[in-house]
């Protein structure tokens, strides 16, 4: 597993894309296999350059599948922010092979895109990465900057968060803008900077909380070339000179006279005039033909120079000086390069490799070496990764699951997503012409190849099957017809005889609707001695299985231990790393008691049949998940602190904890997932959503194919 690192700005230009660049370019000179990934492409805040490309996931990035902004606002305004993730994930699963380490480029906020931070923290989760805030102190003294950056880190968690590793400081000491310009002016830029107080800052003190870079601002590693800004000006050219690799440090709007002009006639400095000053024109030409470099000279007002004053200044412009034409006036002019963002273009390759060397070398070598050391975290599955893995195997199981509850409205909505998102081909039993209403009446769009079949059509046809399977039960035709009339019986008879690939119900019916015609007819697997069932608990950050929470009462301690090797395979199935904690309300020899020891003699027992598999206990929940706590109370559990299936002594321990998890977090419960049916049968909880039924459906999908 590679680490990963997204870099989240705290505001807009902090030199996001320059600090991705540089710590790439570190990474390459250290000999680490790093790649770039953007995961959603944002439009150049430059929005006057038409043709204009800055280094974004054309050139910095090596994948090409970056999401579009509009299509994640679109998504977004659907409520399907969800199904923006799963394909954020799809697309990093395609990218991640074969690197050690991958830097992620979060999303910049500007006054357009102010939900930026909300869809970073989501990102960041949705990919299990590591987060570094990339800052800028602007006009904030030491302590005003620590003040604010500990409140950006509040949207991923706080610095607490464990996953929230650091930041970079970049621009130190950077000064205020020229109130005419794009850039200071150099007699303003700051000699008596303390980067010790910056350092020194108590945000860095005793935390993992780290300091990973501190940048001080540099005026050459951001003066734009002229032909930058006559792209995002769309200007006439009237004299090219050396526009392509002039650069300009600061700007001035100048209508004054001449006497009063002179002082702005330096270096890199780009003069703004209204294209009818043929003095002010004339005056900046002398100046340049008289040895100052100027940056470049922009008309405005659409007025351009005579011939005769174009012939005067002949030798000032074949010295190279630019001449540019815009058709705004000052003022509209003033304010276009006011907003100019000077972000790095593509072609800019000098400007490029100073950049990030630059960067590059202010970089924390502490951490830059710790990123070459081996990764030995265990892999967290996000729930949007977890989503996406399950309707990535489904997708490919291409399974048809029948749903015997065809008339309720959650189920035909989900069954219809399912059938247009090709997680599996789904056939709903009920009355035809009620089903259509109900999706016309809801507005819910059927797919052609959603099945639908009216059970009075069909029903007779399972009479014989059935009474031969059940013979031994003594079932006669007339006790099969009735029992046929519940739907759920004639959907677990179609799945017994092959005609379907698994089974979901319990949206309307209990669980024992559910479960009990699957244990008549379909009956255990052969490996298996029980039934059992786990939840998929979709936490902010990771997914935890927890067992079992709807099937055995009170299991015994060899029951336990099949429950826990079941739930731990069930894990390991759906790629997530399996450490069982076998819970109890004492950890290790802390308690005694009947219900304690059932739980030490489980694990025993699942220890000695599964020795491949990772599991202690007993375990209080606090134990099992908390590091802190971990720490204190089983301090050498391999388990304690990091586990990731939670097998619970009994149903009501486990039923009450899945529920006062799920609605006090509010979060996304798929289950049960039945274990150890000969065929695919899961059940649903009568307070199921759609996204519930969705998933649980493509659960089904899956275990059909193994």
């Amino acid at each position: 597993m590679p680490h990963r690192i997204m870099l989240i700005p705290v505001g807009s230009g902090v030199g996001l894309t320059s600090v991705s660049l540089g710590l790439l370019h570190a990474c390459q000179q250290k000999g680490i296999k790093v790649g770039h990934f953007k995961p959603i492409s944002q439009p150049s805040r430059n929005s006057l350059a038409k043709k204009n490309k800055t280094i974004d996931a054309i050139r910095l990035s090596q994948n090409s599948s970056s999401v579009s902004l509009s299509y994640v606002e679109e998504k977004m305004g659907d409520g399907l922010h969800n199904v923006v993730l799963e394909e954020i994930v799809a697309n990093f699963n395609a990218f991640k092979a074969d690197h050690d380490v991958i830097i992620i480029e979060g999303l910049v906020p500007t006054p357009r895109q102010p939900y930026a931070g909300r869809i970073n923290r989501d990102v960041a989760q949705a990919l299990s990465a590591d987060i570094v805030l990339v800052a800028s102190p602007g006009n904030d003294s030491a302590g005003e900057f620590e003040d604010r950056l500990e409140v950006s880190a509040e949207t991923y968690g706080g610095i607490k968060n464990k996953h929230l590793i650091g930041c970079i400081i970049n621009k130190l000491n950077c000064p205020d803008q020229d109130e005419y310009g794009l850039l200071p002016k150099e007699e303003e830029i700051g000699s008596d900077f303390n980067l010790k107080s910056w350092v020194d800052l108590d945000i860095f003190k005793g935390r993992h909380f780290e300091l990973l870079g501190t940048v001080m601002w540099e005026i050459d590693l951001i003066a734009p070339r002229v032909c930058d800004i006559s792209n995002y000006l769309e200007a006439t050219i009237i004299n090219a000179g050396d526009m392509a690799h002039r650069r300009f440090r600061s700007v001035s709007f100048c209508a004054r006279t001449v006497a009063n002009l002179m002082s702005y006639l330096v270096p890199g400095r780009l003069i703004v005039t209204p294209g009818d000053r043929t003095d002010i024109i004339i005056a900046t030409c002398l100046s340049a033909l008289n040895g100052t470099k100027l940056g470049g000279l922009i008309l405005t007002n659409g007025f351009e120079p005579s011939a005769q004053v174009l012939d005067l200044c002949k030798q000032a412009l074949d010295a190279g000086l630019p001449v540019l034409s815009v058709q705004s006036d000052t003022w509209q002019t003033s304010r276009h390069i006011m907003n100019y963002n000077p972000e790095i273009p593509q072609d800019d390759i000098q400007r490029q490799d100073k950049v990030k060397q630059y960067i590059a070398d202010n970089l924390s070598t502490d951490w830059l070496e710790s990123l070459t050391s081996k990764n030995n975290t265990y892999n967290l599955l996000s729930p949007p990764a977890f989503r996406h893995k399950l309707t990535e195997l489904a997708r490919k199981a291409n399974k048809l699951i029948v749903l015997p509850e065809g008339t309720d409205i959650r189920t035909i909505k989900a069954a219809a997503i399912c059938c247009e998102r090709k997680i599996a081909r789904c056939q709903l039993i009920g009355n035809k012409e009620e089903i259509l209403q109900i999706a016309e009446n809801q507005g819910i769009e059927l797919p052609d190849n959603l099945l639908i079949t009216d059970p009075d059509v069909i029903r007779e046809n399972y009479v014989g099957p059935m009474v031969e399977l059940r013979k031994s039960k003594g079932l006669t035709d007339v006790i099969a017809l009735e029992s046929l009339q519940d739907n759920v019986v004639l959907a677990t008879m179609m799945l017994q005889l092959g005609q379907v690939d698994g089974l979901v119900s319990g949206a309307i019916n209990t669980t024992a609707n559910t479960i009990r015609p699957a244990l008549q007819l379909i009956k255990t697997a052969p490996d298996s001695a029980l039934v059992s069932s786990v939840f998929f608990m979709l936490l902010p950050d990771q997914v935890l299985v927890y067992g079992d929470c709807a099937i055995n009462p009170e299991p015994n301690a060899e029951q336990l231990a099949d429950i826990a090797i079941q739930s731990a395979d069930s894990a390991r199935a759906f790629d997530i790393e399996p450490r069982v904690a076998m819970i109890s309300y004492s950890t290790g020899s802390s308690g005694h008691g009947a219900d304690v020891e059932k739980v030490v003699k489980a694990t025993e027992i699942a220890k000695a049949r599964r020795p491949d598999l990772i599991i202690d206990g007993p375990l209080q929940y606090d134990a099992a998940i908390m590091e802190n706590v971990a720490k204190k109370k089983a301090p050498n559990s391999p388990v304690a602190g990091k586990a990731t299936v939670f097998i619970f002594p009994d149903l009501n321990t486990g039923n009450t904890t899945y529920k006062a998890v799920q609605r006090s977090a509010d979060l996304v419960s798929i289950g049960p997932m039945l274990q150890g049916m000969n065929k695919p049968v899961n059940d649903l909880s009568r307070g199921a959503l759609v996204d519930d039924i969705v998933y649980t459906i493509a659960l089904t999908a899956i275990q059909a194919s193994m």
